[in-house]
């Protein structure tokens, strides 16, 4: 075998996803793309806000002594001051750039703050369903996933967690709003959550770190609110990102915000840094970070998302599924009129409809439907969505 025997295991597990995606590349060169209703990639379909064009230009020719050189691991100080003051804002904890070091995308924050606190066989908890790379992410570290199942409405089961939390716990990584539902965990929720992480590393006598995964935090509707984390728990991390909240996916610019309350954080910090290095990402991108920097409460038009997750509910309920409509992210997660979820993934596929199997991210017996695309994709998927649904009712 030319590669590793774990890799190769990993590619037989890997994401749906990117299946689905190459596999709309091919519909659409037979087909044409007008002809294909491609909902498998999170893909942002809007355009960048003006102002990040502009900031853009304006960084590309401006005369700023060492513009494409390396800085400091952690990122400018100015871009870690503008972040904090962003974070600070949202969710309102005290923090300041010295709590910032900015990433290669959520992506990269994550896999350098599980790289920073985890030991060989530590066990992160996670709610499922979850973005099925975090397992790699939790193994990239020499880390154990112990995966938890969420109620029936997809919110977090804390008995559940609670059951899971052992003295080998080191993390509960949680996602919110979550893909692949939109889900939001509510205040009660991450408050009880925090109560119980409390009480658990009490008796267990290590602190038990939550970390909060929040690219989508800016995309939330009808006016429902993110609860802080940081708020909640001292022990706590975020790992977020612009790729969703300024639709710069491709430009890989995310942070890690530290709660500053954290026992050992100067520590924490340190290792971070270091992490930020060795994994190899080195620094977050240069010309990214000036330009975020300069952003302040520029974001993506989030009322643009909520019209089409009204179009593709409403629509589905026209042909016979129940919904219920996602509170944020961009992704719709219903479920399958059979228990194989893979089976009417290809049902659809073969009505040139790509969505995703729920098994993909742990939650079997559902699609994942990424809504950000344009409007004539969900309005020329919906007969075919009902003709999948009746050929198994």
């Amino acid at each position: 075998m030319a590669i590793a025997k774990k890799i190769h295991g990993f590619m037989s597990q890997s994401s749906f996803i990117r299946k689905m995606f190459e596999e709309g590349l091919r519909l659409k060169k037979q087909y044409g793309a007008e002809n294909v209703f491609d909902f498998s990639l999170g893909n942002p379909n809007l355009a960048p806000p003006e102002a990040v064009k502009a900031r853009l230009c304006e960084l590309a020719f401006a005369d700023i002594p060492g513009k494409h050189m390396y800085m400091p691991n952690a990122g400018y100080p100015e871009t870690r001051a503008a972040v904090a003051a962003e974070v600070c804002e949202s969710r309102g904890v005290a923090i300041t750039a010295d709590q910032i070091v900015m990433t290669c995308g959520a992506g990269g924050a994550l896999n350098v703050i599980l790289k920073t606190i985890l030991d060989p066989d530590d066990e992160v908890i996670m709610p499922a369903p979850f973005f099925v790379e975090y397992r790699f992410y939790v193994d990239n570290a020499g880390g154990v996933s112990r995966i938890v199942p969420p109620r029936e409405d997809f919110s977090l089961d804390l008995d559940a967690i609670r059951q899971a939390v052992n003295e080998k716990t080191k993390a509960v990584l949680i996602n919110s709003p979550n893909n692949p539902t939109g889900k939001v965990f509510d205040e009660p929720s991450i408050r009880g959550l925090a109560a119980m992480l409390s009480e658990k590393g009490k008796e267990f006598h290590r602190e038990i770190f939550l970390i909060a995964d929040e690219p989508y935090s800016e995309i939330v509707f009808d006016g429902v609110r993110l609860p802080s984390v940081m708020k909640a728990y001292p022990h706590s991390f975020i790992a977020s990102s612009y790729s969703k909240s300024l639709s710069l996916p491709g430009e890989r610019i995310g942070y890690i915000a530290v709660n500053p309350e954290m026992a050992g954080l100067d520590e924490v910090m340190g290792g971070l840094t270091l992490c930020n290095r060795i994994l190899g990402f080195v620094n977050a991108p240069s010309l990214m970070q000036r330009a975020i920097a300069g952003l302040k409460g520029v974001r993506i038009d989030v009322e643009a998302y909520r019209r089409k997750r009204d179009l593709l509910c409403d629509g589905l309920a026209s042909v016979g599924y129940r919904v219920v409509k996602p509170e944020g992210a961009f992704y719709l997660f219903p479920r399958t009129p059979i228990d194989d979820d893979v089976r009417f993934a290809e049902a659809l596929r073969m009505r040139r409809i790509l969505t995703v199997p729920g098994s993909g991210f742990y939650g079997p017996g559902h699609i994942r439907i990424a809504y950000c695309v344009d409007d004539a994709t969900i309005l020329g998927a919906i007969d075919g969505f009902g003709e999948a649904l009746k050929e198994f009712k």
